[in-house]
Formats: structure tokens, C-alpha cells, sequence
């Protein structure tokens, strides 16, 4: 889940001590620094409001069944990347953290986590499904172990094509069909960069070709990807939010009270849009696959990975902690609380897995993922996009302007070495 560039709102929780000051002074505390307990792990979780407690018994537990102590630290997702970064350069922090999958690789880079593939967890891998498994991987080695993954689906609220007489879509050209019944009721746009990609991927684009080191994010088939979005607010057939800020939040609203018929978002959202009134039955919720288009339907893969830290005191209990939350039984125990997608095969085949609503409607999502670009500067990627596609969708400029901007800014700023 990648929050950030989602829109997602992120929340700061419990913690005080987790501001930049207090990720520098975590050693006297048990931070995990050089003073640090061998005997406690300092876990810090990014997880939102929602999810945060389930993480947090699973913690408990598996520190209380395996005999050392943990301290589960809640952070605000938009501060961790840069607060793990801080302070692990000065050797403090968490002894354990949960990374979103775009962070494993430059953590890597950097020397701040540890080199897993010679431990437990780096040669416990054939149960994980392969995109997930692949976010772990820099240089040819392990640096993380998968502990959810998502993707992008359509949610669609059944009553609304019902009583409009409209099938699910299954391409863009059917949404916008649908619009000649529904109008901008059909269909909420987030504006949000990481949005985007299901429409790029429809039409054979994508942002960075890694193994050729080619920019491919103005490409012909990347540019048609977001005129593709904007043909849907042009024909009526969708809208979106002018306010990039807050267009994850209007999303949402607009979709929980009934207002649209239909929104992409990930596992995550689920929780908050069955709150709302059109979701009172949770049985009208329904989820599908996103449109496509001429190279079919994709999203991208996203999710968490744990990393443990380079230097961490409490690095033998800190590999146990991950191999506990990690298990097939956490896993199946976090499917089955919070609708999020396993990334075990084997959690798939218990039946409160099969029986969970969220992950049954995700899972034929997950396994046509599209693989983001695991590399260190797979993170910085999103930022220049988002800027380019909320000025297409507003009218600002045109798709092949506004990605020819993403372009340069890539190859000045991001990959220097792509062409």
C-alpha cells in the first residue's frame, strides 16, 4: 500500500517520541541502537488507524510465545521512510520496520537493512507468491520478507448499475458507455499520480523499462494511457477532484454515500467504504478487476515488506519477530481482520481466507499485478507523475506535454543513466 502517493491520508498514532528528535534518541529507550537490549525489538509500524492494533497483537504474541520483548511504535506512513533513514544512519531506531515495497531497494542501496538471504528468512521463500517475493530482492539478494501485498481493483456499487441497466465494465470504452446512462456519476478519477497506472498499463505503457535502462513514461502508449482518463471526464462519463490534495478524500465520499457508481482503489479502502451509507449491505459492495484496454487489465503490485536493520543489537530476535508475523497462520489472522492480501500461498487455501469477501474480489486482481520498478529510486517516481497527471485530467495540458515534463524531470533528476 502505497499511501502516500495514493492520497492516502496518513495518520500519526500513539507515539510522541517518534519525531525526528525522538527517532535520534530511541537508543536510551531501547530503540535498538548500540546501547540497545538484545532482548527487545523495537518494531515500528506504518499501517493506518485500522489496521495498526491487529499488527500490534500479532507482535505481542509472537514475542510472547518465542520468549523476548517487543515494543510495537506506530508511525505516521508519510514520516517513516525518512525517519528509519535518519535515524538508522546514526544506528538507532527500529530494530524492525515495515517498508512499503518501492523503499526496500534503496534501503538496500543504502546499507541500512540487513542482507537477509543467508538467515531463515532469506531461504524461506518458496511459499510466496513471485511479484511480492520480488520487491524483497536488490542485486540478486534477500532484503525483506513480504507481509501484505495489493493492487488496484474497480469497486463498483451493485444497486447503482442494477437499477442503470449496466454491467460491470471490462474496458474503458464500457465505462464510457455506461456514461450515456450514469453521466459523472459513473466512474470517480483520482487524480493521484499512482491512480494513473491502470490506464498506462491498458494501453502497453509503463514508466521505466529497467533491464534496457529506457524512460517509457512519454511513450506513445503511456501518453494514450492518461488521454485515455481524460477521453472519460470529456464524455461525461466520470469525474474527479480539481484539488489534488484532496482528491482521495472526495473519492471516497462521493463513492461511500452513493454519489458515483463506481471507483479504483486498493484492499485497503474497504474498510472505511463499508461505513458508509450506500455499504450499509455489505453485500452491494462489489469488486472486479479495472478496465482495460488493447494490452488488457493491470494494476500495479504494491504492499509492505519487513526489513530489519543494519546494526540492530537485537538482530537474532528481530529475524524471529518477521518469521512469526510473516507465518502462514499471521497472515491468514491478518486476511481474515482486515480483508488485506496475503502473500503466502498457503494462507490462500485456508477456507476464512477463501470466505473473506475483500481478498475472494482481489485476489484474480493481484495475480495479473503489473511489477513496479524495483529499483532505489523506485519511490521518487511518483512525485513528477502526479504533478503531470492532475494537469491532464484538469485541462492544464496535454497528456504528451504534461509526460514529456515527467520525461526530462526522470532523466535529470531521477534515473540519470536511463535514455
Amino acid at each position: 500500500m502505497r499511501r502516500t502517493s495514493r492520497g492516502q491520508v496518513s495518520k500519526l498514532v500513539q507515539v510522541a517520541t517518534l519525531g525526528l528528535a525522538g527517532a535520534l534518541t530511541l537508543t536510551a529507550c531501547g530503540g535498538g541502537g548500540a546501547a540497545g537490549d538484545p532482548n527487545k525489538v523495537v518494531y515500528w509500524d506504518t499501517s493506518g488507524p485500522n489496521e495498526s492494533p491487529v499488527f500490534k497483537k500479532i507482535a505481542e504474541g509472537c514475542a510472547s510465545k518465542d520468549g523476548y520483548q517487543v515494543s510495537v511504535e506506530t508511525v505516521a506512513f508519510d514520516q517513516a521512510r525518512s525517519n528509519f533513514k535518519t535515524s538508522a544512519q546514526g544506528g538507532q531506531g527500529a530494530d524492525v520496520f515495515r517498508a512499503e515495497v518501492a523503499w526496500v531497494p534503496e534501503l538496500a542501496n543504502n546499507g541500512l537493512v540487513v542482507d537477509l538471504t543467508d538467515t531463515a528468512l532469506g531461504k524461506d521463500t518458496a511459499d510466496f507468491l513471485e511479484v511480492p517475493l520480488g520487491s524483497t530482492k536488490f542485486n540478486g539478494k534477500t532484503y525483506g520478507v513480504p507481509q501484505v501485498t495489493d493492487a488496484l481493483a474497480l469497486y463498483y456499487n451493485k444497486k447503482a448499475l442494477a437499477e442503470a441497466g449496466v454491467a460491470v465494465p471490462t474496458t474503458w470504452d464500457e465505462v464510457k458507455a455506461a456514461g450515456a446512462k450514469l453521466g459523472e456519476k459513473t466512474l470517480f478519477i483520482n487524480n493521484d499520480g499512482y491512480y494513473a497506472l491502470p490506464f498506462i498499463y491498458s494501453q502497453g505503457g509503463d514508466l521505466v523499462d529497467t533491464a534496457n535502462k529506457k524512460i517509457l513514461v512519454n511513450s506513445p502508449e503511456s501518453v494514450k494511457g492518461l488521454e485515455t482518463a481524460k477521453g472519460l471526464l470529456d464524455a461525461k462519463a466520470a469525474q474527479t477532484a480539481q484539488d489534488p490534495t484532496n482528491s482521495n478524500t472526495n473519492m471516497k465520499a462521493a463513492f461511500s454515500t452513493g454519489a458515483v457508481a463506481m471507483v479504483i482503489d486498493g484492499p485497503w479502502a474497504a474498510v472505511d467504504l463499508l461505513k458508509g451509507d450506500a455499504f450499509k449491505d455489505a453485500a452491494n459492495l462489489g469488486i472486479a478487476p479495472v478496465p482495460g484496454g488493447p494490452a488488457g487489465s493491470s494494476s500495479p503490485v504494491g504492499g509492505h515488506d519487513y526489513v530489519v536493520r543494519q546494526g540492530s543489537k537485537a538482530k537474532d530476535n528481530a529475524i524471529k519477530l518477521v518469521q512469526c508475523m510473516s507465518s502462514t497462520a499471521s497472515q491468514v489472522s491478518i486476511a481474515k481482520e482486515l480483508g488485506l492480501l496475503p502473500t503466502r500461498k498457503s494462507a490462500y487455501e485456508s477456507a476464512e481466507v477463501k470466505a473473506q469477501p475483500v481478498v475472494a474480489g482481489f485476489t484474480p486482481v493481484v495475480q495479473k499485478a503489473h511489477p513496479r520498478p524495483w529499483i532505489p529510486q523506485g519511490g521518487e517516481l511518483f512525485d513528477p507523475l502526479k504533478i503531470a497527471y492532475a494537469d491532464v485530467l484538469s485541462g492544464k495540458k496535454t497528456a504528451k506535454a504534461a509526460l514529456d515534463e515527467v520525461a526530462k524531470t526522470y532523466k535529470d533528476q531521477v534515473v540519470k543513466d536511463y535514455s
